[in-house]
Formats: structure tokens, sequence, C-alpha cells
């Protein structure tokens, strides 16, 4: 086990001594205790005393008291303080008086909270034994009655005292106890797992946004396919994304390994291989979601298709994501992502403007990521190569597409300007100057610049039209010469030809 004295931060532990100095108890409590003894840099670092509220707060100068279970928020930088904020300052701790809890009627909330008198009151009403350990930072004490410390060493999450009860008092809990099994790669014991199994009927009494957001912190560990594959069997998830289960057992076309469920997970836990962020995980896990509701099977082709599931998806995922009480702004980016995640086609007969149509479709901001869909749709199928060379080629025509043509909207200058500049009504001399001005500025970009070309125009319309034919082509010819290698140095930096 890690050793975690010298992994506090000092705000933390200096906490801790101004309770202790003040003749409280104070402990480092849950899971930044957890957490250090793994090896893992904690989120956050709270502290529970005997202290009460009105105790606590006289003893810091800058706190925050905006709740009703006695969590009081110390900070401990700012300008108001004197102590400037960097990155590896623990900015806030948060300490909490020994608790007592009534009953759950609610399964959310307890009826009643009263301020224990020892730690052993506080540690006896947590939720899992890895979460139940207290650390005094200043003689280096553990109180550990549930012995967590063994379950973190032999990798267990299992309730504190009888599980029906801990789930009882908060249903979230049951989805706790799975997303701590993927965040920490721990299994649950045995009757830990059949108390969620008994008890996963009342995940329905816990409001949308509590579910949403331990739903997330599933999603964001490094394992949310054993997660969900959890969430499945014990339960959960019928109650949680019930949409998701429709995909289990629908066989797919040939170019699939796995069935829908599978598919979506496997596409889901390639995004969190690569550290992807929430929206392209929560795309990757919906991306396919309507493909239950569309299949059906093609004579012609001797396979199932699966037409307009993306349009449907797209709709089915708005809806899902609104019903989560996801915020305005994710919602409508992952739906579009599920909307669009079909544009891949044969890179043979797709065009430069199919692409710019499709950017068009989900902004410049967003292709790349739309690209990163892809990848983790095609791993989701069990191919084992991620961009094969149809899918670098799409890319390369996307990275075309991002990239201004060299054309002659690059010149400081255009027809009416030249008319103006140069007195002369419209006509071919006039595209014959911009496109020899454009040559000029090719060879030298410091000449891109109004007066520059103001003059240079009025010295070219002296010129005969033949005479500037000829070097209007040159400058067209070159124009396009560039375009092209251009184009190559694209292809070639995505290996494709």
């Amino acid at each position: 086990m890690t050793q975690i004295q010298n992994q506090i931060p000092k705000e933390a532990a200096m906490s801790v001594a101004i309770l202790q100095n003040a003749t409280f108890e104070a402990f480092l409590v849950g899971g930044c205790v957890r957490d250090m003894l793994m090896g893992r840099k904690p989120n956050d670092f709270d502290i529970t005393t005997n202290a009460i509220p009105e105790q606590i707060i006289p003893l810091f100068p800058k706190t925050f008291y905006e709740n009703d279970y006695g969590t009081v928020g110390v900070v401990t930088c700012g300008e108001e303080l004197g102590i400037p904020c960097t990155d590896e300052t623990l900015k806030v701790v948060e300490i909490t008086p020994y608790r007592l809890e009534g009953t759950y009627s609610d399964n959310r909330h307890p009826d009643a909270v009263t301020w224990g008198k020892e730690i052993y009151d506080d540690l006896k009403r947590r939720d899992f034994t890895v979460n139940a350990i207290a650390y005094n930072p200043i003689n280096n004490e553990y109180i550990d009655p549930y012995k967590g410390q063994d379950d973190i060493e032999h990798k267990i999450i299992r309730a504190v005292g009888d599980p029906d009860v801990r789930f009882n008092e908060d249903a979230l809990r049951l989805m706790r106890a799975i997303r701590l099994s993927a965040q920490l790669d721990f299994d649950i014991d045995s009757v830990t797992r059949e108390s969620i199994e008994k008890n996963a009927h009342l995940i329905k009494n816990i409001s949308q946004e509590r579910i949403r957001d331990e739903f997330v912190k599933l999603l964001m560990t490094d394992y949310p396919l054993r997660g969900l594959f959890l969430m499945k069997q014990l339960g959960i998830l019928e109650y949680v994304l019930p949409e998701l289960l429709k995909g289990v057992g629908i066989e797919q076309n040939q170019a699939h390994k796995f069935d829908v469920w599978e598919h979506n997970l496997r596409t889901l836990q390639h995004a969190a291989d690569k550290k992807w962020p929430l929206h392209i995980r929560l795309a990757g896990l919906f991306h396919d979601i309507s493909k239950p509701e569309t299949r059906r099977f093609s004579k012609e082709k001797n396979d199932y298709t699966f037409y307009g599931h993306d349009v449907v998806g797209g709709r089915v995922t708005r809806e899902i994501m609104e019903r989560m009480r996801f915020p305005k702004d994710v919602t409508e980016k992952v739906s579009m992502f599920v909307r669009w995640h079909m544009f891949f086609s044969d890179t043979e007969q797709i065009t430069i403007s199919a692409v710019r149509r499709l950017i068009s479709n989900v902004g410049k901001e967003n292709i790349w990521d739309l690209i990163n869909l892809r990848i983790c749709d095609r791993i989701g199928t069990g191919r084992p190569k991620e961009e094969p060379y149809r899918l670098r080629m799409y890319e390369s025509m996307v990275e075309q597409a991002l990239q201004d043509p060299i054309s002659l909207k690059m010149l400081k200058t255009d027809g009416n300007r030249i008319m103006n500049v140069t007195q002369e009504t419209a006509g071919p001399k006039i595209g014959f100057i911009l496109h020899a001005l454009f040559d000029e500025v090719l060879d030298n970009p410091e000449k891109n610049t109004e007066e520059y070309l103001d003059n240079k125009a009025k010295e070219l319309m002296k010129l005969s039209v033949q005479e500037l034919k000829t070097l209007g082509e040159k400058g067209k010819e070159e124009m396009e010469a560039k375009n092209i290698e251009k184009v190559k140095e694209i292809r070639k930096q995505f290996k494709v030809k």
C-alpha cells in the first residue's frame, strides 16, 4: 500500500492542523484517502471533524457555507488572501462535521442530519469500505473499522455494513458502485452485487440530473465498457437507458463482428482508450442507437440494411439527452454527430464539394471530432486498423477543403479597385491584370499591398490586350500549378495518392 503522507497538499494538511490546534479532531476522509493509497492523484480533498460549522468558520479567513449538510468550503488562495493561485494550488478544501443521518424515506436524502460525536459515527454512514477510511496526516494514523485498506489491496468494492440499507439510503449508490468498479478496475463483492440487483428499481427515485452526473463520471473512466456491461447485468440500465438495450442480440451485416449493443459499447471504449472528450464518447455510445428499429433484411443484398438509422438516431439521441437534462450545447453537438456519422463513402467517387458540404453541416470546429468518431466506429466493428487507406484519403480531402485554395481572393485588390485606380471600364484587360498581379505576388508575397498593386495596375493598363493576355495566362497557369502542388503535399501528409 502506498504511503500517503508526502502526497497531501500543504493546504489540506494546514486545514487539518488548524482544526487540531483549536482542540478539535480532524481527519482526511473518503475518496482522497482511497486514491492516495492507490497512488492516484485525488480530484479534491475532504476533511471530517467533530467541530460544527459555527466553530469551523471563524478558524479560516475565507469560507462559504451553502448547504444543509454542514459542509464548509475553505478557500485557500486568491487576491483577498494575498496568496496566488497556481495550477498546483489546492484552491478549496471541504470540511464537514461528523454526521449521523436519519431515515431516507425518498431513497435520496436523509430526512434529518445531526452532528456525530466520534469519527466512527461518520464512517459508518459512508457508502463503500474503500471510502470509509479516515487519515490523520499529523500523526500518520488511520481509522479503518471496515477494512477498506484490505479491499483496496484485493480490488473489491464492498458496501459498508448492510448493502440493502446503504442502497435504500441513497439509490444513486447503485450506480456509484458500478462507476467505481469501472474507474478503479475493481470487482464488486458478491453480497453487494446481489443487493444491487435486488434494489435496482430504486434508481427510479433519483433525479435525472444526479443520474446524468454519475453516468458522465462512468463514461469518463478508463473502462466505460465494463461499467455499462455491469449496469446491464445488474438490472440498472433498463431504468437509466432502456434504448441501449434494444440493441442486444440485434445482428448486423457482414462488416460487423458484434451485435448492435456490443458495437456501441466498443465504439465508446475506443474513444475512452484515446482519452477523447465526453461529446465523442457520448456520440460513440449513441451513434447506432436506432439500428434496431431501422433494420431490414434485403433479399437483393442477402444481408441486413439500416437505412436512415443515422437520421432517426440523431432524433433519439436528442430525446435521451434532453430527458437526462444534459446542457443544450452538448445535446446539440452529440445529436449532430450521430446524425452525420455516416458521412464515409467511396473516396473514388466522393467529390471535394461533397466534403465541403459535410464541413458546412457540422462546422469546421467539429469536423475532426467527427473523423475521430468514425475511427471509433470502425474499431467498434472488430477491425484492428484505425485508419485504412480510404479513411486517410477522406481525411486528406477534409484537410484540402479546410484550406483556402490559392486564388485571386488572396490579392489585396480586386476588379472593382483596379477599375477605380485606372479609370477603366470592365473588360478582359481587368481579368488579365488580376492574374498578372497574382503571378508577381506568388513570387514576391511582400508585394501584396494595396499601394504596390494599385501602382502596378496603372503600369499594366498601358500594355496592349495581347501583352496582358500573355502575362495573365502565365499567372493563371502558375496558380493552377500551385494548387496541384498543394494537394499533392496534403496527400503525402496522409500517405495517400
